[in-house]
């Protein structure tokens, strides 16, 4: 893999670059759409690539180890080919899956001891069988072991969880520098900086990740409880220490404030499964704000889901009618809010690219950011 810087924001940390892997590039700040299971929910991967006009998706240790499951994976050749996608793809390590199911995980050593959400079957992850399976998954980008403790952790809890980490780290770090891809190209190992919402812990582990000197790095840990400026505030220490040349992906965020603060302090890369997710709760994103498409002001308003600039759906689809496919429980309701979201998080991400290159992304962030908090 390979990262180079095309421009910089005078007035902000704001950067565009180029990540070249061995599916494709991906411009960057980019948004990556969540394929938990190889699959974005609601949306073909013919949308994904056309209509949506993504550069690279995720999948998910966790999930695709328990179904399909590794056999089934190698047998297809990778998840590439097993969903029919050819641009890249990034896979999370299940470290946050692990942290979601706390009521039936126990961390050691050794590693994360968990039972199936499917069927209660127990199942160890350590930091080296989850690099044996990111291999089998096949992805360009894999993430390392971690734990994302919630966002309220004390100082102790926070200090002995990012310990953990560390030394988990550094035996990923080992297993992933000795094995190689089974698919005949490269994979980067992210390693991810924890720390909770504590300056010095950000600090230490943002130091110990750079001097790794991966190919990319990741903050994980946000978005998990903690106000957003503190949030804000934890990027901005990290990516003070990150190094420059490499991506910086923040996990799991999020709404599009958060994106396009995330821009500013220098973020890279960014997922979240909220535009399909309240897409499929009838929550649409647009440039003018956010639109409950349930509520009955929409009912006989027969204007498109987006009137002017871009137009984020193959059809003119009216507000009329898809408050109508929600109220009626049509699936295409759901198909039609996904596809929608994801495109405008993708056109998003790529004018804060555009104005970060022309050099004016400091002034039009602000009427941005207004217009994507109102409520229509």
């Amino acid at each position: 893999m390979n990262f180079s810087l095309q421009a910089t924001s005078a007035a902000t940390s704001a950067r565009a670059g180029l990540i070249t892997t061995a599916h494709g590039s991906i411009e960057t700040p980019i948004f990556m759409p969540v394929g938990t299971v190889g699959s974005v929910k609601a949306v073909h991967q013919r949308e994904l690539a056309d209509d949506i006009k993504a550069q690279i998706i995720l999948g998910n240790t966790y999930h695709l180890y328990l179904r399909p499951g590794c056999d089934i994976l190698r047998q297809a050749g990778g998840l590439h080919k097993f969903i029919g996608w050819e641009r890249p793809i990034l896979t999370d390590s299940g470290g946050f899956q692990v942290f979601s199911l706390s009521d039936r995980r126990k961390l050691t050593e050794e590693g994360a001891h968990f039972r199936s959400h499917i069927d209660g079957s127990r199942h160890l992850f350590t930091p080296e069988s989850v690099v044996d399976i990111e291999r089998v998954i096949g992805a360009d980008i894999m993430m390392a072991l971690d734990e994302c403790p919630p966002g309220t952790a004390d100082y102790q809890y926070a200090r002995k969880s990012l310990d953990l980490t560390q030394r988990w780290l550094m035996r990923g770090w080992k297993r992933y520098k000795e094995t190689e891809g089974l698919y005949g190209y490269s994979q980067a190992y992210f390693p991810i900086v924890q720390g909770v919402v504590y300056p010095d812990l950000r600090r230490e582990a943002a130091k110990f990740v750079a001097d790794l000197g991966a190919e990319g790095n990741a903050i994980g840990g946000l978005a998990v409880g903690e106000p957003a400026e503190k949030m804000y505030e934890m990027i901005e220490i990290v990516n003070e220490i990150l190094p420059a040349d490499r991506p910086r992906y923040l996990m799991g965020v999020g709404t599009p404030a958060n994106i396009l603060e995330a821009i500013d302090r220098g973020v890279d890369m960014m997922d979240c499964v909220m535009p399909t997710r309240n897409g499929r709760n009838g929550m649409l994103f647009t440039r003018h704000g956010v639109m409950n498409m349930r509520n009955k002001k929409w009912a006989d308003d027969f204007s498109p889901l987006q009137e002017d600039g871009p137009s984020y759906v193959d059809r003119a689809y009216s507000k009329a009618y898809v408050r109508h496919l929600f109220i009626a429980d049509e699936i295409l309701a759901m198909q039609i809010a996904s596809i929608h979201n994801l495109a405008f998080y993708l056109w998003l991400v790529g004018e804060a690219r555009r104005h970060i290159i022309e050099g004016d992304f400091a002034t039009w962030k602000p009427a941005m950011l207004e217009a994507v908090n109102r409520r229509l």
